[in-house]
């Protein structure tokens, strides 16, 4: 059994090119850049969820109001997603061969790039609300509620895109704990602000959903300021001041042939998220409501393997750059083999105490009867989501792009979203067909990323 983990049973003796570290020194090495990643990761989902526990109380409207825009608010983020994979994949490479001021060159382009994106996206989102949210599929019972709190988050979202930059960045010289720190900062914001705005705390006025998405927004500034402090450090390899020219078209030219496949990326998984909750919203508001709770528990156990998917890609990346293609690889597996074991232990969880768990968002005993069995389906469906984020991250890393686009395209924009109004429609099976749908999502993505993996074409990648 102790076998599976050693690296010497991950890689076949014609990849090694010279000395492996002993299993010790690449658990370590491992574990103290995923730590921060994970718990990076879960401030980030955690940013959404808090807004769904403090208003939960508030009934099933509020809690779809809140729900409904976070499939919009992600697919006006993709194009900024996108650049920020180039940017972790390119800043980890020049990490490795220890080139400083292309790092910072694209660091800087990319955070001009960032910015006017998001005025220009985020300006659209806020004009063209009801439009968007409409098409998501929100109904007359809890659309303008949800137009309202939309239009503030994006508000935020000006600031928030800019820090996600910065964090991207940071990730890829391996320095996840500044990215933690960016986020914590902003959950932290966001947990006091909503509990004096939504429930009108110390003089201030009761605001509710509205008072959440201004917690929300503020905490992203804040979070802005923290990734902006972090780059002015002498000592840190990310330094604004080592590069002097703020924008660079020859660095934009190559974070642009990596994000135009990733965009193709982001585009398939948001579209396919958003025509899946689309789906949802049909069913009805308790529905979706639960659907919302059950989501964003789905995100949480997401962001542990999430956050081990960044640091595999950091540490892919980083080397593929000193031309170590054998430590790539037995990084990849190793964080693999972690997940594997955090899987287990999380559905474990999550199927012993889903009552306690659904409690914490709502105490709508609609809500949390109709979210039971999705409940259950998502326990399953955590044993292949977790292990498959961390093999797309490893393909991520390497510059695999444009492979990862087309899973995306076959496995969330097709298969999904298809398999959700089937099954949710034809088959009247509700709720639990949509959950179903989810399940054969994460096990297509989970055995096709396997076998591209194992296959090695990725370690050959130049970027």
């Amino acid at each position: 059994m102790f076998d599976f983990f050693n690296w010497e049973s991950m890689i076949d003796k014609k990849y090694i090119l010279g000395e492996i570290p002993s299993n010790k020194e690449i658990y370590k090495k491992t574990f103290n850049i995923a730590w921060p990643s994970a718990m990076e990761a879960i401030a980030l989902a955690l940013i959404g969820a808090v807004d769904m526990m403090m208003v939960g109380n508030l009934g099933a409207n509020s809690i779809a109001s809140v729900g409904i825009t976070n499939q919009p608010k992600f697919l006006i983020l993709a194009p900024i997603l996108a650049l920020n994979i180039a940017v972790t994949v390119l800043v980890s490479r020049r990490k490795g061969e220890n080139n400083k001021d292309s790092a910072n060159s694209y660091l800087k382009t990319a955070l001009c790039t960032s910015f006017l994106l998001t005025i220009i996206l985020s300006s659209s989102a806020i004009i063209f609300a009801k439009e968007i949210l409409t098409f998501a599929g929100a109904n007359k019972d809890y659309i303008d509620l949800g137009i309202a709190y939309f239009r503030i988050i994006m508000i935020g979202n000006l600031f928030y895109s800019v820090a996600l930059t910065i964090s991207a960045a940071q990730r890829g010289v391996g320095q996840t704990k500044v990215s933690l720190k960016i986020n914590l900062v902003a959950n932290i914001v966001n947990l006091i602000l909503n509990a004096i705005l939504i429930n009108g705390l110390f003089g201030f006025p009761r605001l509710e959903v509205i008072g959440a998405a201004i917690a929300t927004s503020i905490g992203n500034f804040v979070a802005l300021l923290v990734g902006i402090k972090s780059l002015f450090n002498e000592d840190s390899f990310l330094n604004v001041k080592i590069h002097r020219k703020w924008f660079s078209f020859e660095a934009l030219n190559d974070l642009s042939k990596l994000a135009s496949a990733s965009i193709f990326e982001q585009l398939f998984l948001r579209v396919g998220f958003l025509m899946y909750s689309k789906g949802v919203a049909g069913l009805g508001t308790t529905e979706f409501a639960a659907h919302q709770v059950v989501m964003n528990v789905m995100h949480i156990t997401f962001a542990l393997g999430d956050g081990l998917s960044i640091a595999t890609s950091s540490l892919v990346g980083q080397s593929l750059g000193s031309n170590r293609s054998d430590l790539a690889i037995i990084h990849g597996k190793v964080s693999q083999r972690i997940g594997m074991v955090i899987a287990f232990f999380a559905c474990l969880f999550t199927i012993v105490f889903k009552n306690e768990i659904l409690s914490f968002f709502t105490n709508d005993t609609n809500v949390i009867k109709t979210a039971f069995m999705p409940m259950m389906i998502l326990s399953s469906c955590i044993l292949f989501q977790i292990p498959q984020v961390i093999t797309v991250g490893s393909l991520r890393g390497a510059g695999d792009v444009k492979f990862v686009a087309t899973l995306m395209l076959i496995s969330v924009a097709i298969i999904r979203p298809g398999l959700t109004y089937i099954l949710c429609y034809p088959f009247n099976m509700g709720l639990i067909g949509a959950w179903l749908s989810v399940l054969l999502d994460q096990l297509t993505r989970n055995v096709i990323s396997s076998i591209r993996f194992k296959q090695a074409k990725w370690i050959k990648i130049e970027v």
